[in-house]
Order: C-alpha cells, then sequence, then structure tokens
C-alpha cells in the first residue's frame, strides 16, 4: 500500500470511529413524578434509538421547573397544563410555550372523614392550592358541584375573592399544591391535583369525593423556551409522549386519574 493509499485508509478509520464515539445529542427534561417523569422514562429507548439521550430531572413543586427552563438549565418541561403555563410566564415575564399537549390529570376532592360533598358539615375547611393557576381550578370545581358560587366572569383566574356566595359557609385553606396530601388529616376535604394525589397513593377515580371531568381544558404540555417548539429533539419527544405505546401505558396504569388527550 502505498502512502496516499495508508493516509486516506487512517483518515477514513478515524472518522469512523469518530462518528461511532460522537455523543448522543442530550435532552434535559424536568418533570413531578407522577406520572411526567414515568412517561418519560418510559420513551427514553425509543428517544435513544433516534439517536437523543433523554435526561429526567425531577422536581416536586410547579416553580422551579419553569424557571429552570427559562434559565437554560433545562431543555423543556413536562409538569404543568396551559393556563398555569402562561399565568405563571405573564407573571415572571418568562418567554416560555406549549410545544404539544399529553393528558389531563382531573383535580379531585378528597377527604379521609367523609364519603360525601353532602356529608361535609357546615363551616368545615376545605384545603385548596394557593398558585393563582389551580386556586381558580379548584373553586371552579367546587362551583361545579354546587358547593359555592362565583361572581360572574370569574373564570379561570378566581380567588377567595370571587366567592359570591358559601351557603355552607365553609372555610379554605390556601397551601401549597405539593402540601395538600398531607392536610386529609387535618381538614374535612382537600382538592388536590391529578398528580400529587398518585404520588400520595390515592386513586383519583376511586378515592375522590369529587372529580373534574375528562372534558377539563387543563391539559399537561411539554413546555419549551419561545421559538423551540420545532427544535427537532422537541418535535421527536412530543411524538413518542403521544404514541399508542404511552397511551395503553396511561389507560393502564391510572385507571381513569390520567387521560391521555390525543
Amino acid at each position: 500500500m502505498n502512502r496516499k493509499a495508508l493516509a486516506l485508509s487512517v483518515l477514513s478509520l478515524v472518522a469512523t470511529l469518530s462518528f461511532a464515539q460522537a455523543p448522543q445529542p442530550a435532552l434535559k427534561v424536568g418533570a413531578t413524578p407522577v406520572p411526567h417523569a414515568e412517561l418519560l422514562r418510559l420513551v427514553a429507548s425509543e428517544l435513544a434509538a433516534q439517536g437523543i439521550k433523554l435526561e429526567v430531572v425531577e422536581f416536586t413543586d410547579y416553580v422551579t421547573p419553569n424557571i429552570a427552563l427559562a434559565e437554560g438549565q433545562l431543555d423543556a418541561n413536562f409538569f404543568q397544563h396551559v393556563p398555569y403555563l402562561e399565568s405563571f410566564s405573564a407573571e415572571r415575564k418568562l418567554s416560555l410555550e406549549a410545544a404539544g399537549a399529553i393528558h389531563v390529570e382531573p383535580l379531585g376532592v378528597y377527604s379521609k372523614k367523609y364519603l360525601s360533598l353532602d356529608a361535609l358539615p357546615s363551616g368545615a375547611t376545605i384545603a385548596i392550592p394557593n398558585d393563582p393557576t389551580n386556586e381558580g381550578r379548584a373553586l371552579l370545581l367546587l362551583a361545579s358541584k354546587g358547593l359555592i358560587t362565583l361572581k360572574p366572569g370569574a373564570g379561570l383566574k378566581a380567588t377567595l375573592r370571587d366567592i359570591a356566595s358559601n351557603p355552607r359557609k365553609f372555610k379554605f385553606r390556601e397551601l401549597e399544591a405539593a402540601q395538600l396530601p398531607r392536610t386529609l388529616a387535618d381538614v374535612a376535604a382537600s382538592v388536590i391535583n391529578g398528580n400529587y394525589a398518585i404520588l400520595a397513593g390515592l386513586n383519583p377515580v376511586k378515592d375522590a369525593i369529587a372529580l373534574e371531568g375528562a372534558e377539563s381544558p387543563y391539559a399537561n404540555v411539554v413546555a419549551v423556551r419561545q421559538g423551540e417548539a420545532s427544535d427537532p429533539r422537541i418535535v421527536a419527544l412530543v411524538a413518542a409522549l403521544r404514541s399508542p405505546k404511552v397511551k395503553e401505558f396511561i389507560l393502564a396504569t391510572f385507571g381513569g386519574g390520567v387521560v391521555p388527550v390525543f
């Protein structure tokens, strides 16, 4: 073999080895543990087959994942519905957007002391989420069940000040959403987000004394920074999360406590 042929062979070998050893493009996604992190890990191998290394970073609150995304510590997050994303982004002046809707986690009213809403005594304390979007969602649920009425136009951003009538004189305790399952021993009832209910061992379909309908507008989405929804890694992630495999897993695992929207 002459020197030119040898040099070409060496360059070809180096190029082949470099390509083989090149790291997969990483995709760092923040998520709350259940069901979001579970669903992400379910599609990790599918993404790996496309050359995308998925890294799941777990959070247990509704604030840090959006801050981390906006600051570039994450490529995406998966834990929230659109009304919360829009409200949080406006309040904090963050440029975030939804890249795709995956599922609804019906909000529910839970109680360890009473078996129905009718059994709740007058003057009883009901714990609700204290973040603006989920507080409004909780109040809308209670209003839809006849426990309270809201002022006209209160809508998704309803607060305690928007309660027009409270005939049974319920008291409301506003708490961080993640803390609500722990209040069940201390209050008459708590309005709990589906993911935190499941994480606490509650089955929304079996254990809730009232449950938001599957027609809820609060679909959980993959969120990204503005303009990055078309990133091929994000497109692949959303497609993987909307696959028949994920739909079957949701239906088989959560018994109606999580509802796919695709």
